[in-house]
């Protein structure tokens, strides 16, 4: 199960704002939020959790499960594994200025 610490950091990482990933998850900004606050996703629906994470994985982020040498986390693909492109910050800067 992804963490709310982990949303909020994989949206950081590929630049995307609520709203941003609000729409590539097909999903609406409230439950964003909520998943990203201190309710987590553990209250929201397996598919909703399973739509963000397809959203920023698409993006180009690798969800990393704890184990016994360190807890969750995220990282980006390498360019050349996520299609060569970088993820979409000049795009998202601009909506965010709207």
């Amino acid at each position: 199960m992804l963490t709310a610490a982990q949303i909020r950091a994989a949206r950081a990482l590929v630049d995307w704002s609520g709203p941003r990933l609000a729409e590539a998850a097909g999903l609406s900004l409230p439950t964003i939020r909520r998943m990203e606050s201190a309710v987590g996703p553990g209250r929201s629906s397996v598919d909703n959790v399973e739509a963000v994470r397809r959203a920023l994985e698409a993006a180009g982020v690798i969800f990393q499960m704890a184990d016994d040498a360190a807890g969750p986390g995220v990282r980006l693909k390498r360019p050349e594994e996520a299609g060569g492109h970088e993820p979409d910050q000049a795009g998202d800067r601009a909506r965010r200025r709207e």
